[in-house]
């Protein structure tokens, strides 16, 4: 027996992009930033922001589509894909993305300057 299941709670950190399968299927893709705060051995407040990139179709990527928004607080369930690529050099690309099939809103819209800080790094090499 295995399990692969993911619940990711976090904001999303750009606008969601919307693209349409030529069997009307949309798909919703957007990074959703995770964060841990802690203390350092010198009582210093540390942050760490992992990203993750999101996939959602169907259904749930039409409400994506209507009322999801950079910075908006997000409940995610789905499970770990990781898809690979040859790049235009030849070499080998992956890239995990989590594949959605449960949403919630949980709030509205984060503050414009919380949402911009640690913006996700698109030139990751997976």
């Amino acid at each position: 027996m295995s399990v692969n299941k993911v619940t990711l709670i976090g904001n999303v950190g750009k606008e969601p992009e919307i693209k349409q399968l030529d069997n009307g299927t949309k798909i919703a893709n957007f990074p959703l930033a995770t964060s841990e705060t802690w203390k350092d051995k010198n009582g210093e407040k540390v942050e760490q922001v992992e990203w993750h990139n999101i996939s959602i179709f169907g259904k749930l990527a039409e409400i994506v589509e209507m009322f999801v928004n950079k910075g908006t607080l997000l409940y995610c369930e789905g499970k770990i894909k990781t898809r690979s690529w040859d790049d235009k050099d030849g070499n080998k690309r992956y890239t995990t993305d989590i594949i959605v099939s449960e949403l919630r809103m949980l709030g509205g819209k984060q503050k414009e300057n919380e949402a911009s800080k640690n913006e996700p790094n698109d030139d990751l090499p997976y």
